[in-house]
């Protein structure tokens, strides 16, 4: 197998460091990029060309399940694989939808990890036993999972609802996102009547449970 380079993806620097510890002892990776959050990974990925991408789900800003979604959209030939401390149905089936070849809980021996990384560098799919009934295959053979309602949401309407469970104001959104408060207002205002939600606090509820923020800080 060819030697393989992995961009690594997780806001924590002490976790970073322990799975880069583990990656530089396989003998077929060649190199271990870092990146901190969902919008450096997608940077990175066009910068250094990875062959694959371990990808965290819960981090601010932009989270690994939408970052997912834009690295398999802009760079379809970048594998990712998630790595997550979440085991549950809800996480799997949005990694998946949003194009995920892998799911691997943390608690997982290194082995697992190990044989992981050459699945999928090999072209194929790994999902770890205690979630991989979550997932299910096509008459084609493509990853398929049971639509949910967040899936229903644009990509900026979902990433404008992240930053709104993460207690971002209104001008913070828009600084962020580089558009005007009154389109932040309006993505709101949207976001609210597809859901059937009617305040800021039920859209904070909703993102936490459909994955999309952390009650982490």
């Amino acid at each position: 197998m060819e030697p393989i380079s992995i961009l690594l993806v997780d806001d924590h620097t002490l976790v970073r460091e322990g799975i880069r510890a583990l990656l530089e002892k396989f003998s077929e990776v060649r190199v271990v990029i870092e990146a901190k959050d969902g919008r450096e990974a997608v940077r990175k990925v066009g910068q250094e060309h990875p062959n694959l991408v371990l990808m965290d789900i819960a981090m601010p800003g932009l989270n690994g399940i939408e970052a997912t979604a834009r690295i398999t959209k802009e760079f379809p030939g970048v594998p990712v694989i998630i790595l997550s401390m979440y085991a549950n149905q809800e996480y799997v089936r949005e990694a998946v939808a949003a194009g995920a070849v892998g799911y691997l809980v943390k608690r997982s021996a290194t082995v697992e990890l190990e044989i992981a990384i050459k699945a999928v560098a090999r072209g194929e799919t790994y999902f770890s036993p205690a979630i991989s009934s979550y997932v299910t295959t096509d008459r084609a053979g493509h990853l398929k999972t049971d639509r949910s309602l967040i899936e229903r949401l644009t990509p900026r309407q979902r990433e404008i609802l992240q930053l709104i469970a993460e207690r971002h104001s209104t001008k913070e959104i828009a600084t962020l996102l580089e558009i005007s408060v009154k389109t932040v207002e309006t993505h709101r205002a949207q976001l609210m009547a597809r859901l059937g939600i009617h305040d800021v606090p039920g859209l904070v509820r909703f993102a936490i449970k459909a994955g999309l923020a952390s009650l982490e800080e």
